[in-house]
């Protein structure tokens, strides 16, 4: 199934790579979204640049689509097939599955759509919506858990980055409390998100993060 798994993966990095933050406010406000707070293409940016919460929300859900879809479509294609079976025809299909997860956060983080209009390659993303999404439809219990780590950090440290941080690292630590044989994948995941998250993770460090960065203005780029 190799071909299968990179049909899957080009597949989910291109609805994955549809930008639809930068959309969103383009037609909202007519501004362009990398220009504003943080500069990235996500739901939180749609906040600080329209100051809705709204059209928060329905960024949240678009993005979130964007990893839901792809790996509906590949667990639905490949359903004939037990990916908890230890075959190798169940472990093939498995690495289909997982591609298409990958894919969508990866076209998430560095849009295709965006880079083939502005003839360059940029970070637009960091792939927490679009993972969700695609947790989501990959094991229901990996996005509960990443989203009740997530909260609770959040609501705990009142800072944003430090929720979204432990929310990457909870998928690969739920995958082994499970003792499942997505231990590796989950940590590839985490570590997607976790690099795009970089930068603003070196300026916490030097104590340079905001509280609840959630208007324009009021923060880092990153």
């Amino acid at each position: 199934m190799a071909l299968a798994t990179l049909v899957v993966f080009a597949f989910s990095v291109l609805v994955g790579s549809v930008p639809w933050a930068y959309v969103i406010v383009k037609a909202v406000t007519g501004e362009d979204i990398t220009a504003h707070g943080s500069g990235n293409v996500g739901a939180m940016n749609v906040r600080r640049t329209t100051g809705s919460w709204s059209w928060f929300a329905v960024a949240v859900f678009a993005d979130g689509s964007k990893g839901l879809v792809p790996t509906l479509l590949a667990k639905t294609i490949l359903a004939g097939l037990p990916v908890t079976a230890p075959s190798s025809e169940a472990g093939a299909a498995a690495l289909v599955i997982q591609a298409a997860v990958a894919g969508a956060v990866v076209g998430h983080n560095y849009s295709i759509w965006l880079a083939l209009a502005r003839r360059r390659l940029a970070r637009t993303g960091k792939g927490l919506a679009a993972g969700g999404g695609a947790l989501l439809a990959y094991d229901v219990r990996y996005f509960v858990a990443v989203l009740v780590v997530g909260l609770l950090v959040l609501a705990a440290t009142r800072v944003m980055l430090v929720g979204q941080a432990a929310a990457a690292l909870s998928l690969p630590a739920t995958a082994a409390l499970l003792r499942s044989s997505d231990v590796g994948f989950a940590a590839a995941v985490a570590g997607i998100v976790l690099l795009a998250h970089a930068r603003r993770l070196a300026g916490l460090a030097r104590g340079e993060e905001p509280r609840l960065y959630v208007d324009d203005g009021a923060g880092p780029r990153g």
